[in-house]
């Protein structure tokens, strides 16, 4: 899958806070850095929130984009629109219509630690776990996904015999470059002002 930067490069501060709601992480970790000029982002990261900002931020705008930072992942969450249980339904119904059953993952679900891919595998336990990024991206996208971690249970590598079993989902081209596109926008330069994340 393609990799997803994380705007990490260049010196960075952290400081690690507990939130001021207990109810949305454990801990929020603060990583500021010289190279980031404007943009504001957030992840989960386990138990706990990583919250990426400009170096030049004072506390206030700090605190204040940290609480914008935690609601906006909060609603996030909340729009889940497939849960655990629907997404392995799901993708059992893509094992059956692109190859004919043979994929039988024994768990499939929604992790909140992949920021760098979009999905992983694990054949020897049937596990297929999915970014909570793909959350809210269009259903083929998602599908896509899924069926590249179905036929990874069939072909554990990225040779020519998985992409030839990846063609037959018809939309694997268009979800590409759909991911692509994700990837490539996060690497673009900030647009003086335009709004802040």
């Amino acid at each position: 899958m393609p990799a997803d930067p994380l705007h990490r490069a260049g010196t960075s501060q952290r400081s690690t806070s507990q939130p001021t709601n207990g109810s949305r992480a454990s801990a929020i970790e603060v990583r500021r850095s010289a190279r980031r000029r404007r943009t504001v982002s957030a992840y989960r990261e386990g138990d706990r929130t990583v919250v990426l900002i400009p170096a030049r931020m004072s506390e206030a705008e700090e605190q204040r984009w940290v609480n914008v930072m935690l609601d906006k992942l909060a609603a996030q969450e909340s729009r889940r629109a497939l849960g655990d249980t629907e997404l392995a339904e799901r993708a059992r119904r893509l094992s059956g219509q692109y190859f004919d059953g043979r994929a039988r993952p024994a768990s499939v679900r929604w992790v909140t630690n992949q920021n760098t891919r979009w999905g992983s595998c694990t054949p020897s336990e049937g596990s297929i776990r999915l970014s909570h990024r793909l959350q809210g991206m269009p259903d083929y996208v998602v599908d896509y996904v899924l069926c590249h971690e179905l036929a990874h249970l069939l072909v554990p590598g990225h040779g020519p015999r998985f992409w030839r079993l990846l063609e037959a989902y018809p939309r694997t081209e268009r979800a590409r470059g759909y991911l692509e596109g994700v990837v490539a926008a996060e690497r673009l330069p900030h647009v003086p002002g335009a709004r802040d994340a």
